[in-house]
This record gives structure tokens, C-alpha cells and sequence, in this order.
């Protein structure tokens, strides 16, 4: 591959890593469009998880045996099989040496000087593959893992030269994944609610339009807990803020451990005194059990006044459901009924027979006499 050809390959792998949506597609990339550049039939990214003690696969693409999977839940290789990532790699790079990539062969190493590793070799004779380069992956001044390309036995296998570019694509892998990993905190800012670590109300608003949007098309029940903790005004003129902040972030645990029971349940914090949570595919009544668990637990905090639960799910009478907002409008009417009842367990719409006060409360008109029924705090 001439000089040319392997710039537009180093464009065409930052650029895919560049477009990726997310960190998988991220690694994907990485790997693919190192395989390609190297003319490789396989390639993988691995990572160094240094308190495990071990190299975690992240990626298989290419040319695939049946034992590789492409996003691998558990490929981990102990490091000490691997002595060029605690060796050869930290010492002699932490030591003022490059992170230079080296091969090896089917037959034992070649260009490079990390030496020979019986056990790679073993995986190459194993899976059919004539050769490998290895480069070292650099983050933020740490070996953070490595790049990994192979070919198939009966092709060239790589020279110094190839090992050489596989440096360079290294670097370029480094620097997309710093970039993903910027991004990927921003979107976890942007979801995420700072004092307690929970979703927020954006991801909450995203989460429940997808959804939604599944049970029109399928059928799937979508179940809406919200909650409003009791007795944070008390708290915070009484004892302070910061004790008031407490009492929100212990009550978002008690809701993230309930929402635990629900596999796949978003649990978040909608802004002050207010929290939810919201379940796709689980029943109604596992629903309704679980809110009825999250008051209990509530009831037993040392701060604040216990919590009051509002559920709605399409899976009960209610109507039928074609947007997220009445989906929030008759959790939260549920909600209200349950704090002007001071109920110890959840109210739960549409389960108190055909004139359900909670569905009228929920799709009465905003307008009429005061008091009639509660301003919904601009979810109208």
C-alpha cells in the first residue's frame, strides 16, 4: 500500500469512528477500519482493565471463527498471557520507549520486539491465521489497551513496515475514543440529574416518547410511577438544604434499588421533590407492586414524611393511550389523588371502576372553576 493509499485509509478510520452513534459503533469502527487498512482478515480492540488484572475484548469484525462474537460479553484474557502489556509495553514505554506495534506468526514473532507469545501463537494455529500485528493503544498518557489485526495463513504476512502503520492507526483509534469518551459524558450530563445521579427529566421525556411509540406499534405495556416525596419543604426551612438534599438523594436510592426489580426500568428524578419511574414490558401489577415497595421503604427514611405514588399503565382501563403526555397526565393525577389521601401504598389509575376519579381528574378540560381540578404544573 503506497504512501496515498494508507493517508485515505488513517481519513477513512477517523472519519468512521468520527460518525459513530454510539461507543460500540465506536469500537467497531476502530477495529474495521484498521482491518481494512492493513489489509488484515480480522481485527479486534481490546482493553486493559488494569484492577481485573486481565485484557477485556470489546470488538470481533472480519472473518469471525464460531467462537468469537462480534460484541463479546465475556472474551477476557488474563495479562500475564500476555506479557507485552506489563512488560513490554508499560516498562519500556513508561521508560522513555515507543508504543510500537510488532508481528508475530503462526510460527513464532517476527518484525518487532516484544517476543514470543505461545499463547497468541497458539490462538493463531487455532483459528486458521497465519500472522498478527499488535499496537499498543495509548490514552491520555496510560496503555489503555491494544489493537489487534490478523491475517489468514497462505497470504504475506506483515513486515516492519505494516507493524510501523499499525502504530500510527493505534494512535488514531486513541484519539477517537478520547473523542467518544467527550461525548459520551456530555450525554450523560445532559440525561443524567447532578444531586442524585438519576435520569433527569429530558431523558425521561425521550425515554417515554420511544415507548410509547412501542406500544402503538406492539402492544407493549408501558407503566408510569411518579412520585412526590413528602415533607422536603419541612426539612430544608427546618434543618437546612444540605440536609434537604440528603433526604433526595437517599429517597433516589430507595427508587433506583426498587426500580431494580423491574429489569430495564428507568428510574430519574423529574426536579425538586418530584421522581418516577418508568417500566416497559413488565405487567401492571409487578408494577404496582414494586410502587407499593418504593412506599414502604419511603415510610422508613429517617427524613421527610414518607412518599406519595401515582401509577398509570396501558395495560389497565384507562383509555386508550396515544401520547407520552397522558401517559404522565394520569400518573400524576394518580399521584395527587394519593397525597390529598395520605396513602400509604400507590394509587393507580383507572382501577376504581367506570367513572375512575383519577382518569377524570387526568382528562378533565384545563379549564373551569378553580379548584376543580389540579394545574398540572405545565405538563397540559
Amino acid at each position: 500500500m503506497g504512501v496515498e493509499s494508507r493517508l485515505a485509509a488513517v481519513v477513512a478510520l477517523a472519519q468512521g469512528m468520527a460518525a459513530a452513534q454510539s461507543v460500540r459503533d465506536s469500537w467497531r469502527a476502530a477495529a474495521l477500519g484498521a482491518c481494512r487498512a492493513l489489509d488484515g482478515s480480522f481485527a479486534a480492540l481490546s482493553v486493559w482493565e488494569r484492577d481485573l488484572g486481565r485484557l477485556r475484548v470489546l470488538v470481533n469484525v472480519g472473518e469471525r471463527v464460531e467462537d468469537e462474537e462480534e460484541f463479546p460479553e465475556d472474551e477476557t484474557y488474563p495479562v500475564h498471557q500476555f506479557a507485552e502489556i506489563t512488560e513490554f509495553l508499560h516498562e519500556q514505554w513508561a521508560g522513555g520507549g515507543e508504543p510500537d506495534a510488532w508481528v508475530e506468526t503462526a510460527e513464532g514473532p517476527t518484525a518487532g520486539r516484544a517476543g514470543f507469545c505461545h499463547q497468541r501463537v497458539a490462538a493463531l494455529r487455532r483459528r486458521g491465521r497465519g500472522c498478527c500485528v499488535v499496537a499498543p493503544v495509548v490514552l491520555h498518557g496510560r496503555a489503555w489497551g491494544e489493537l489487534y489485526v490478523a491475517r489468514p495463513l497462505g497470504v504475506p504476512v506483515f513486515d516492519r513496515g505494516d507493524a510501523d502503520f499499525a502504530t500510527v492507526l493505534a494512535a488514531v483509534v486513541a484519539a477517537g475514543i478520547a473523542q467518544t469518551e467527550r461525548l459520551e459524558e456530555a450525554r450523560r450530563l445532559a440525561f443524567t440529574d447532578s444531586l442524585t445521579g438519576l435520569a433527569n427529566r429530558r431523558a425521561v421525556d425521550m425515554r417515554l416518547e420511544e415507548a410509547i411509540e412501542r406500544h402503538r406499534r406492539d402492544g407493549a405495556v408501558v407503566s408510569l410511577v411518579v412520585c412526590d416525596l413528602n415533607g422536603l419543604k419541612r426539612v430544608n426551612d427546618t434543618r437546612g438544604h444540605a440536609v434537604g438534599d440528603r433526604l433526595l438523594e437517599r429517597f433516589g436510592s430507595v427508587l433506583s434499588l426498587c426500580g431494580a426489580m423491574l429489569p430495564g426500568t428507568l428510574s430519574a428524578r423529574l426536579g425538586g421533590d418530584e421522581f418516577c419511574l418508568l417500566a416497559v414490558g413488565p405487567p401492571a401489577d409487578e408494577v404496582v407492586k414494586v410502587a407499593d415497595e418504593l412506599c414502604r421503604r419511603a415510610a422508613e427514611l429517617e427524613l421527610g414524611d414518607g412518599v406519595a405514588c401515582g401509577v398509570a399503565s396501558t395495560e389497565d382501563p384507562i383509555g386508550q393511550v396515544r401520547s407520552a403526555r397522558r401517559l404522565f397526565r394520569l400518573a400524576d393525577a394518580a399521584q395527587y389523588r394519593a397525597k390529598g389521601l395520605r396513602a400509604a401504598k400507590a394509587v393507580v389509575a383507572g382501577r376504581e371502576g367506570p367513572d375512575d376519579p383519577v382518569v377524570r381528574l387526568a382528562d378533565a378540560p384545563p379549564e373551569g372553576p378553580a379548584g376543580e381540578r389540579r394545574r398540572f404544573r405545565g405538563r397540559g
